[in-house]
């Protein structure tokens, strides 16, 4: 019986750390594992990541490189390369915390940059509005989070989200 117990507590460590990071976190996206902040470069994102779906140039020289993981997905992962090419962070974008900071009156622009690229983007013309939509998990519930423009000015007017399963 020892024996046996002994062999199930192994398994279920054994299995517990195949999907842990080096900080002992579960691993969210496969290949993150591989990535170290401050050692890996942009090169070394790009073989594990593959080719990025946006990349925004800063004034300091940095880049950031987005991958979004939709239409289906449920996470953006952004890396923050430094000037001199090394992966300085890296975060998952759709988080209740960065759709907190969207506020009324902000560009498409800056909530393309926030957020990533929407899953989808609707026009509804009567209203003179633009939603565009993100797939994104709280717990284990996948849901939408919806930012509302005026076609008019391109400007947040407001935000939504809704259960994802219900459509």
């Amino acid at each position: 019986m020892d024996k046996l117990l002994g062999g199930f507590m192994l398994a279920i460590v054994a299995f517990l750390t195949v999907g842990c990071d080096k900080q002992g976190k579960p691993i969210q996206e496969f290949g993150l594992d591989k990535l170290e902040k401050g050692v890996s470069s942009e090169s070394d994102v790009r073989m594990v990541m593959g080719q990025p779906e946006t990349v925004w140039e800063d004034d300091d020289g940095g880049r950031e490189l987005q991958y979004p993981k939709g239409p289906e997905g449920v996470r953006t992962w952004e890396f923050i390369i430094d000037k001199h090419g090394k992966l300085k962070d890296y975060r998952q974008l759709l988080t209740e915390e960065t759709f907190g900071r969207i506020k009324t009156g902000m560009t498409k622009d800056t909530v393309r940059r926030m957020l990533g690229k929407p899953r989808t983007v609707q026009q509804y013309k009567l209203k003179n509005e633009e939603a565009w939509d993100w797939r994104y998990l709280t717990g284990t519930t996948e849901r939408f989070f919806n930012v509302h423009f005026d076609m008019t000015t391109g400007r947040v007017t407001g935000t939504s989200s809704s259960d994802a399963s219900n459509y």
